[in-house]
């Protein structure tokens, strides 16, 4: 289900026709264990969403979906969004099945909200124990997919201080997991009054993830 989406996407594309029906091209939140918030930032896929369907011509579905691992309809959900501040546990049955999802064709991107970033590289090496990250540089084509973002990552929060990093795990010459780390898309794309990050990094943070949508679902 994962590489037919993809690649009705990919005919799409080059038909010039980006309008897939909702079901095909949809955002979906994941649902992890561990008692880390994984619900973080309310409005942030809405506001997503909204930014996508009214600055580009790609239709996506308008609400988020939402999925656990284990859960039997995985495999209909191409792209997969986590972020949160507090831990992340995968059960055995979920490493084996998440690993089985992303060498298959799925996509996760992680966003660092300051707090699960210990966790997540801890699960994630449980998955792909012989992977490294691989930090993009930034004339990737992650970063000019749709608007072009000269300068790499953007950062909207300060955490500790650190450069952001677009960091990627690759299978086959795919980037299966993106971890945008130090940086905080999520917050960016939350409400103006939420976080007070001021609109030109609501803005830049809603075109990198604008970027990242698109690049996971044509590569």
């Amino acid at each position: 289900m994962i590489l037919k989406t993809k690649i009705t996407w990919l005919i799409y594309v080059a038909l010039g026709l980006t309008s897939l029906t909702a079901q095909d091209l949809h955002i979906t939140r994941l649902h992890y264990d561990g008692g880390g918030d994984w619900y973080a930032n309310p409005s942030s896929l809405p506001n997503l969403i909204h930014f996508i369907s009214t600055e580009t011509n790609i239709r996506v579905a308008p609400e988020e979906y939402r999925v656990k691992i284990t859960d039997t309809d995985l495999y209909n959900h191409p792209y997969l969004y986590m972020t949160g501040h507090g831990n992340v546990n995968f059960s055995k049955e979920a490493v084996y099945k998440f690993r089985d999802y992303l060498t298959s064709g799925g996509f996760l991107h992680a966003d660092d909200n300051y707090g699960m970033d210990d966790s997540f590289r801890r699960e994630m090496k449980q998955i792909f124990p012989k992977k490294e990250w691989v930090e993009l540089p930034h004339d990737h084509p992650i970063f000019s997919s749709y608007f072009s973002i000269a300068n790499g990552l953007p950062k909207i929060h300060k955490h500790n201080e650190k450069a952001p990093q677009a960091l990627a795990l690759f299978h086959h010459g795919r980037i299966v997991v993106l971890y945008t780390y130090e940086s905080d898309l999520g917050d960016g794309w939350e409400d103006l009054e939420v976080h007070k990050d001021g609109e030109q990094k609501h803005r830049a943070a809603l075109e990198m993830g604008t970027n990242i949508l698109i690049y996971a679902f044509t590569h």
